[in-house]
This record gives structure tokens, sequence and C-alpha cells, in this order.
């Protein structure tokens, strides 16, 4: 059985900067990136992501179908980083998926995680401590997210808060 990490947090609190520091303890590292470049500002950002990994782990783009891709690769790495679980969920929910379709989606690839000999590292943002969102779509994006962060953190063997850089074990 594997063994599920799950590290969420605000903006800029090491999140990603945590998750790499507990894979490097692997030897075949797989980091699925959901991020799309949409712009340049983001495109700068993934490619300075990209620099802070190793260059023998193996990068996966994808924006939507995680659980399948995790279902194809589900014996062939060590560890397995999702980063990021908001941004997949953001993903999911502008290209029309109701919540009904994205709990599912997570739950499926949580649960392949789960039954695989992979151990994983999932990434997501802490969304439920700010503001209100003032529009339907943003308060939908926070009530989801807030949804698939108890989800995993369920499932998770794991699960630590970032703060100013700095993991709280909660779990």
């Amino acid at each position: 059985m594997s063994k599920i990490t799950f590290i969420l947090g605000g903006a800029r609190s090491g999140k990603s900067t945590y998750a790499l520091s507990l894979a490097k303890r692997y030897e075949k590292v797989a980091f699925i990136a959901t991020c799309q470049a949409l712009d340049k500002e983001m495109e700068q950002r993934i490619k300075l992501h990209k620099k802070t990994r190793p260059s023998y782990w193996q990068t996966f783009e994808e924006d939507k179908n995680v659980a399948a891709l995790l279902n194809k690769n589900k014996r062939k790495f060590d560890c397995m980083i999702l980063d990021c679980l908001t941004l997949l969920v953001s993903n999911l929910l502008l290209s029309g998926s109701s919540q009904k379709m994205i709990e599912n989606e997570i739950s499926k690839a949580a649960s392949l995680l789960k039954k695989s000999s992979n151990n994983a590292i999932i990434v997501s943002n802490e969304v439920g401590l700010g503001i209100v969102p003032n529009n339907k779509l943003g308060r939908d994006f926070r009530d989801i997210a807030g949804r698939i962060n108890q989800i995993i953190a369920k499932k998770a063997d794991e699960v630590f808060f970032m703060v100013s850089g700095i993991p709280w074990r909660i779990k």
C-alpha cells in the first residue's frame, strides 16, 4: 500500500518547495503539473518551477484527466507529486464540470493512489481563510476546493499545513 502525503497552505507558503524536499528521498519520481501556461507570466512561473526539480524526474503536464494518467503510470514510479490540486479543480470547473464530476475525478485519483505501490505527495491551496468572493464562480470554486481538500485529507496518511515555509503536521 502507498502512503499519501497532503500539503496545503496559502499562496507562497512553501507548499511546492516542501513537496520537492520530501520527494527527493525517492529514485523514480513523477511530477504531475496541472498548471496551464495561458499567459507570459504563467509561462515564466512554469519555467522557474521546472528549474527547481531534478532533471531525472519525469514531468507530466495534465490539466484535467489526472486519474487516467495515474492509472497508466501506477507501477512506474516510487513517488508521484500532484501539484496542484486547486489548479486541477479550477481547470475542471472552467471546462464545465459540475461539483459532483470534480469530486468523482479527485476521489478516483485518490483511490488509485491509495491502491498503487507509489507514494504520493499532493499539493493544494487552502482557499477558505480569506474573504467571501463577490461572484458565483469564485464562491463555487472556493466551496469545491474546500470539499476536495477535505476528501484528500481524509484519505491521506499525513497532512501538513504550510505557514511561512514552515510545515505544521496536522495529521
